[in-house]
């Protein structure tokens, strides 16, 4: 082998180590990043459920402000009752 082909081949040699520490790189940087996505869809999970459980409290205080406010307007308490039972009716039929 001529000097300019063994330089070649040790060039080549060398670039080819490059590319493969890249590559390790890349996935190790893959993975981690991976790893970082699912913790955010999993906060964003819990942050979800923790807003669907407010607004559920939210909506049992404004019927609770409602029934239990000292003007009660006796027909606008009735309208909710009988709501709260159409929907406790729809669940029920759901879970049938």
């Amino acid at each position: 082998m001529s000097d300019e082909n063994s330089n070649i081949l040790i060039v080549f040699k060398e670039r080819i180590r490059q590319v493969l520490a890249k590559c390790t790189y890349l996935q190790q940087e893959n993975a981690k990043l991976i790893d970082e996505k699912q913790l955010v869809k999993k906060q964003l999970d819990e942050a979800r459920e923790e807003i669907n459980q407010l607004k559920a409290k939210n909506a049992n205080l404004k019927m609770v402000r409602t029934i239990t406010a000292t003007s009660v307007n006796v027909e606008e308490a009735r309208s909710k009752l009988l709501k709260m039972v159409r929907e406790v009716d729809k669940c029920i039929n759901l879970m049938k």
